[in-house]
């Protein structure tokens, strides 16, 4: 099939959905389908092929940069988007030139780039909801925002959470499916060499992901323990002022996926203290594939994603936090609770579940079902 991917958020920058574009978009290539991905950047805005080379572009499978991404804080977060309506002509003119059999809209209400495909659906619209937590701009939108959701053919979302913040609470969603993860990256990584039992944090370092909790909670802890934070964020910096790099602390920055997979391989324990707004939670699979225990919040997003192998703690509290990391560091020790070989071998297959590949195997069912069914639009949300 051709299938053409649409994300609103710069793929320049780290970001949960952005992952989720590229890494689909691979494994659907690997199963013989053509794709190609339109996103905003911060390069050169691609300009629209013309209709004779666009078996040239599908060969190549490449990404190309509809518009600019500037940051509009969403979520807790700054999302890289497009706000100039070009950024949706644009889209537009691709999809009239590439023909493709169907649109997969990622994120399909965010703004900006997929609101031309919505107007004038030239092919069957598949659309993913990634997102959790209330949406102002749904509520804002109200009618508008519903009548967009309903020019879908196929409606999806990663998880019950997403799902529920849809248009409609859920109505209307054909699907929930999952974050998908290249579980045999992870699976088959050389582990990071460590001296002790070692937790490791991955994430943007902002208020919502929890990252000060974990220090706050790290720093009580009298278990022997090292701890990895990875990524980086606007918060870092005062973060870093108050817990300094030391023979037990260690901030890594940004690691390439490689690095990534290894440091989750080597390392005993995850631990993902986020706050609110985690609609699934990549990373808590990634290291259950890794074979790494997990201790994360207890946010719908995080137990979806963990089915029943997390340690899981009230958001916030850096005394129940530390009381769960302490038990975790002495069954990493002895081999035991959620570090016992049988737990993480469970942990491991449940990871193996929710691999891209088979991801790709869903979406391209569905994608032949939207094209299958036409340009109609899904029920349309009340």
């Amino acid at each position: 099939m051709r299938i053409l991917a649409v994300c609103p958020y710069s793929l320049d920058r780290p970001g949960g959905v952005q992952g989720q574009v590229t890494g689909l978009a691979r494994a659907l290539r690997a199963r013989g389908n053509d794709v190609m991905v339109l996103a905003p950047g911060e390069g050169a805005v691609a300009k629209v092929t013309a209709p004779g080379a666009a078996s040239r572009c599908w060969t190549a499978g490449t990404t190309e940069v509809v518009g600019r991404a500037v940051g509009v804080r969403a979520n807790g977060s700054v999302a890289p988007v497009a706000l100039s309506p070009a950024a949706a002509v644009r889209a537009v003119q691709w999809a009239r030139v590439l023909r493709p059999d169907v649109v997969h809209l990622h994120e399909p209400l965010a703004p900006s780039t997929g609101y031309g495909l919505l107007l004038s659906r030239p092919a069957p619209l598949v659309g993913t909801y990634h997102r959790a937590g209330g949406s102002v701009a749904y509520c804002l939108l109200g009618p508008l925002a519903r009548w967009a959701h309903g020019r879908l053919a196929i409606a999806c979302a990663v998880s019950e959470s997403a799902r529920t913040t849809t248009p409609g609470g859920g109505a209307g969603i054909d699907r929930v499916l999952f974050n998908g993860v290249d579980t045999e990256a992870f699976e088959t990584a050389d582990p990071w060499p460590t001296q002790r039992p070692t937790i490791v944090f991955v994430g943007r370092h902002e208020e919502r992901k929890g990252l000060g909790v974990l220090l706050e909670a790290f720093t009580g802890m009298q278990a022997v323990a090292d701890l990895w934070v990875v990524g980086d964020g606007p918060a870092r910096a005062a973060l870093e002022r108050a817990y300094p790099e030391s023979h037990r602390l260690h901030w890594l920055g940004r690691v390439s996926g490689a690095e990534l997979a290894r440091r989750l391989a080597g390392a005993d324990i995850l631990c993902a203290p986020s706050l609110r707004g985690e609609s699934y939670g990549v990373v808590l699979v990634e290291a259950m594939a890794a074979r790494c225990a997990v201790v994360a919040s207890d946010l719908p997003g995080y137990r979806e994603a963990s089915d029943g192998h997390a340690v899981l703690v009230p958001p916030g509290s850096a005394e129940a936090l530390g009381r769960a990391l302490s038990q975790a560091v002495a069954d990493a020790a002895a081999g035991t609770g959620a570090c016992a070989p049988e737990a993480l071998d469970r942990s491991s297959a449940s990871a193996r579940s929710r691999s891209m590949s088979r991801l790709a195997a869903l979406y391209e069912a569905l994608y032949r079902e939207a094209a299958e069914s036409g340009s109609g639009a899904a029920h349309p949300v009340a």
